[in-house]
């Protein structure tokens, strides 16, 4: 293999893996380059990076004092601390009114250890997962260092930017049985929600024709009309991922949960052992406090609500017309084509020229998002 070049080291002859050869994750270079700027001297406004400007709940931060002053920071269960997992399963009784076990969750090192967890025990090499796209792209970008095969399912205004059981057939038809899908509702960078019928109609095709689901439900809590529903409601064998980094403001503390079959938790369980041995056990603590601020999340979601709405008002002022529909989480994604086919160099000339820092739309589609911007509003 051709020598590679490290980052402050020159050239090194060390063979790189090819399951290393993924994209970058667009959005954090972005915030890098804004970072990179404000050491400088620069004004800047983060519209980029989907992190809450929010701060975690003051009740979560009292539980994490209180912890420390009683040294009580070791390792955890591997599937978290059994409190905690109570607690959660508690909130899809409140939430949903589903019963959902304790047995069946499994405090994860955020949400993005959740996925790779769910990836290494559903699937071998090679099985297909079927992705939403524009999506987040940590997806594709996790599955093919796993070795699985990522496929693009193109979605749109017509089908409100979800995917449906109509296309997941298609791609399934192209690829063969088996493999999975993973969707996010409200979605990342659209913000737009799955409607409950949809959702219950894909769950119900997959549930006939092997093919796994697993709903990134990361964004619950964020919606501005009516409440998001879980897939767990339609298809109790979903894989349901979920984190306090959205909603709860906790995106640093790097902790979040999955639930699963009971059938399938020693699996699991093994796989964490080995990965992580354990969540962080300072954030478990505070995870399980942040349950009890409602009051004071609520507020910090009628500031997103502010945001949007001033947005999704003033965006199509500046020439922004083309928006999706944001339903939920705290993003606005903009059909640029108008203006530019290189949103990249697009979002670069935004920033050295007015200090705003945004997403560009090929971080979430590389074959479309040349055409698309992603503000996010969560400051």
């Amino acid at each position: 293999m051709q020598a590679n070049t490290l980052r402050g080291s020159g050239q090194t002859s060390l063979p790189l893996s090819k399951r290393s050869e993924i994209a970058s994750f667009v959005v954090m270079d972005v915030m890098r380059q804004a970072f990179e700027r404000e050491r400088s001297g620069g004004n800047i406004i983060h519209m980029e990076v989907g992190q809450p400007a929010t701060p975690a709940p003051r009740i979560a931060r009292e539980a994490i004092r209180s912890a420390v002053d009683r040294d009580v920071l070791g390792y955890t269960d591997a599937l978290g601390i059994p409190e905690l997992r109570e607690r959660i399963s508690r909130y899809y009784k409140e939430q949903h009114q589903l019963e959902i076990g304790p047995e069946r969750i499994a405090v994860t090192s955020g949400s993005s250890a959740g996925f790779v967890l769910a990836f290494l025990a559903l699937f071998d090499a090679g099985a297909p997962l079927y992705l939403p796209e524009p999506g987040y792209p940590c997806y594709r970008n996790i599955a093919s260092a796993l070795g699985l095969t990522p496929v693009r399912i193109a979605v749109g205004p017509d089908e409100r930017w979800m995917p449906n059981a109509a296309l997941l057939e298609q791609a399934v038809a192209q690829h063969g049985p088996g493999g999975g899908i993973l969707f996010a509702s409200p979605a990342n960078p659209t913000g737009t929600m799955m409607q409950p019928e949809a959702l219950a109609s894909i769950c119900e095709w997959c549930r006939g024709n092997g093919v796994t689901v697993i709903s990134d439900e990361i964004y619950h809590g964020l919606t501005y009309g009516l409440p998001a529903e879980t897939a767990l409601r339609f298809h109790d064998d979903a894989i349901v991922i979920n984190s306090f980094s959205k909603y709860y403001s906790m995106t640093g503390w790097r902790v979040g949960w999955m639930v699963m079959p009971e059938a399938i938790t020693r699996t699991i369980e093994r796989l964490a052992q080995n990965f992580y041995i354990s969540a962080n056990s300072a954030a478990q603590i505070g995870a399980l406090a942040a349950f009890d601020a409602i009051e004071e999340l609520e507020a910090n979601k009628a500031v997103y609500a502010r945001n949007r709405a001033m947005l999704m008002e003033e965006l199509p002022r500046a020439g922004f017309t083309k928006l999706a529909l944001a339903d939920g989480a705290f993003y606005i994604y903009a059909d640029i084509s108008n203006r530019t086919d290189d949103s990249r160099a697009f979002a670069s000339r935004i920033l050295d020229e007015l200090g705003i820092a945004i997403t560009p739309g090929v971080d979430f589609d590389p074959v479309r998002g040349h055409q698309f911007l992603r503000f996010s509003y969560a400051g």
